[in-house]
């Protein structure tokens, strides 16, 4: 089947995170090929645990993914001029999309002044508006899929 070749050369995940205070907080999304989304979110503030979330999206959304990935064009930029991740955090966005498989790590960002004062801000703004899309997506997706009530029958 054509459809799920071109779902198996498809893999998106996203870290940010930080050691602190606290010890590592961190939050992180997965969505594999097949449609598992996997969502893990550490923080140690007022004594929380982790949380950790795994749920299975339609083809739909995970070509929905794909396409605002690939709308992005993130995959065209290098993040060698990006600030380096430091001790305030680290992000890391690594894509496989058909035959590319890239990865780009950087310095947590906190607004988009670090963006403008970067070396690279354009590149670095396209993947800041790209991992903002993909984390209100994903979160979308775990909270409205924990929450939601069956409808009785």
């Amino acid at each position: 089947m054509a459809g799920t070749e071109a779902h198996d050369e498809f893999y998106v995940r996203y870290y940010v995170g930080h050691k602190g205070k606290f010890g590592h907080e961190f939050m992180e999304f997965e969505l594999s090929p097949s449609g598992k989304l996997r969502y893990a979110n550490n923080s140690n503030y007022k004594s929380d645990t982790m949380i950790r979330r795994e749920v299975f999206v339609s083809p739909a959304v995970v070509d929905e993914v794909k396409r605002i990935i690939e709308q992005s064009e993130i995959t065209k930029e290098d993040d060698r001029s990006w600030k380096e991740p430091d001790k305030v955090g680290r992000q890391e966005l690594e894509i496989k999309i058909g035959n590319e498989h890239i990865a780009f790590t950087c310095a947590e960002i906190n607004n988009l002044l670090d963006v403008q004062e970067s070396a690279d801000p354009e590149g670095l703004r396209k993947f800041y508006y790209l991992t903002m899309d993909l984390k209100c997506l994903m979160f979308s997706l775990i909270t409205t899929h924990f929450k939601a009530k069956p409808i009785p029958t």
